[in-house]
């Protein structure tokens, strides 16, 4: 089957875009992948694992560009202000597609400014601790910290994160109470856990697995209601005495606004047969993302969930006061 077959079969199979002219000529030349964080972060390798699946079943180079800055705001404008005509795309997170929108005044709409293209990985957090924190589990944790009311720290990859907001959720829901301090990434955050500077972090699965399972950090929990296949030996929050304490970094790829549906159809097509390759699909598990189910991978399915987690968590950033600096 010739690639341009292929791309039609799968966007037929999928059910969800007509197939047109426009999309039978699409792409013609390279198409531009936008990441908001810097080279080697975990968006990044994700990015680059997808892109180069894409290329093979696109017949185009897809283009990695790091667009930093702004916790993803600067290039969340950029991509929402590129033509709509499906060469210019972004990968975003839960942080970049739902928290900036309630913790920056951003220029675009996190929600309404984008066409979903497809959801592409769910990561959990790890809640991780320095290696001489005396707690050996997630419950010794939380008495701990009630015994040290507001002595001990959390790092953060700044105000309004993912990892501020996710230890604002764990406050709220044990009744503890600590400072955050803020970096200028997660990556020198979980350094200073390392070093012993700070206590906890409430960090990217994707970005401290390697720490784990290396012993230079405590592991007490993952925010899911399952365990993670790459790292089955780390209870759930359920398991480990906090229920409901569920949150994931997700990713997904977006086009610019009004770009032809037909084109998201072949770009969801090409997305979809990336998750759908044993390869891919273990190299996510070992960054610590999961690929979500087939019926969770389409445009409509990405929309619902971001809509979702949007009505999920904007009430509790917006209750704490949590603004991005």
């Amino acid at each position: 089957m010739k690639r341009r077959d292929f791309i039609k079969a799968a966007v037929g199979a999928a059910a969800v875009w007509p197939a047109t002219v426009r999309a039978q000529t699409f792409p013609s030349r390279s198409i531009t992948l936008i990441v908001p964080f810097a080279a080697g972060g975990p968006t990044d390798v994700l990015a680059r694992i997808l892109a180069e699946h894409m290329r093979g079943t696109l017949g185009q180079t897809v283009l990695i560009e790091n667009v930093t800055g702004a916790s993803g705001a600067i290039a969340g404008l950029r991509a929402a202000r590129a033509a709509p005509d499906g060469y210019t795309l972004t990968i975003g997170h839960w942080g970049t597609h739902v928290l900036n929108g309630a913790v920056t005044s951003l220029q675009y709409d996190v929600l309404n400014d984008f066409e979903p293209v497809a959801l592409v990985g769910n990561g959990p957090q790890l809640i991780i601790g320095k290696p001489k924190l005396p707690a050996k589990d997630l419950r010794e944790l939380i008495g701990w910290l009630k015994d040290n009311p507001n002595k001990a720290t959390a790092g953060t990859a700044g105000p309004g994160s993912g990892a501020h907001v996710a230890g604002v959720f764990f406050q709220n829901l044990t009744g503890t109470g600590f400072a955050f301090v803020p970096y200028r990434g997660a990556g020198p955050a979980l350094n200073d856990l390392m070093a012993g500077q700070i206590d906890i972090m409430f960090d990217q699965a994707t970005n401290s697995l390697p720490q784990v399972r290396g012993g230079t950090v405590k592991a007490y929990a993952v925010t899911s209601r399952t365990r993670l296949a790459s790292a089955p030996d780390i209870p759930t929050v359920d398991e480990a005495g906090l229920p409901g304490l569920y949150i994931a970094y997700w990713h997904a790829v977006w086009a610019p606004k009004q770009t032809p549906a037909d084109v998201i159809g072949t770009l969801n097509a090409a997305v979809r047969v990336a998750l759908a390759d044993p390869v891919v699909q273990r190299r996510f598990l070992e960054l610590g993302q999961e690929t979500p189910p087939p019926e969770k991978q389409t445009p409509a399915a990405l929309k619902e969930h971001q809509a979702a987690e949007i009505e999920k968590w904007w009430p509790i950033v917006k209750a704490a006061n949590i603004r991005a600096e």
